[in-house]
């Protein structure tokens, strides 16, 4: 059990039985009466956000949180494949705990996987992934200055912004925790 005096900013504490993380934190002494602690927390199994305060004699129960790194192996049906590089135990996370990240998926890859009482419920991937782009039109030379996009499409299906002179067969680099274009890797 935490204390409220233990409240930070990423500490990850349980109420009324869902696991949150403390996204903003604010200790606030009014002039009478008791401390407070003001929070920002973040609800892990439906990423939304709401405000809790807490006083100084409140007890927080502490989640039964456990981070594994597991290694991508292969999709199946509405599924991805994982596997503990430790223990060579097959784990299957459904495609609604990875969101938008499914996308970046590379075969492979080192994740990090928070389970929750024994379930997957969130899964962060590198802050980089190499994709090669599969589709875009031609880029159209004239005004470099402004910083020009246009649609193109990795091998997953996903579409991101590119510069104009990203052509089909480059390597992109992109940066997972925006879902965006960071930089070209090598020409096609």
């Amino acid at each position: 059990m935490y204390t409220a005096s233990d409240l930070r900013k990423g500490l990850k504490i349980e109420v009324d039985d869902v696991p949150y993380e403390v996204v903003e934190f604010q200790f606030v002494k009014p002039g009478k009466g008791q401390a407070m602690y003001k929070c920002r927390i973040k609800n892990l199994l439906t990423s939304n956000v709401t405000d809790r305060t807490f006083r100084a004699v409140d007890r927080i129960d502490k989640p039964d949180l456990e981070e594994r790194d597991l290694a991508y192996s292969y999709p199946e049906g509405d599924h991805y494949v994982f596997m503990d590089n430790k223990t060579f135990e097959q784990l299957t996370i459904p495609a609604d705990a990875l969101g938008d990240q499914k996308h970046f998926l590379v075969e492979q890859i080192e994740v990090q996987v928070l389970f929750y009482n024994g379930k997957p419920i969130q899964v962060s991937l590198p802050a980089y992934v190499e994709k090669k782009i599969i589709h875009t039109e031609p880029g159209a030379r004239g005004d470099t200055a402004t910083n020009v996009t246009k649609p193109a499409k990795i091998d997953t299906g996903y579409e991101i912004g590119v510069p104009l002179f990203i052509n089909e067969g480059d390597v992109v680099r992109i940066d997972t925790r925006t879902g965006k274009y960071f930089d070209r890797v090598s020409k096609g």
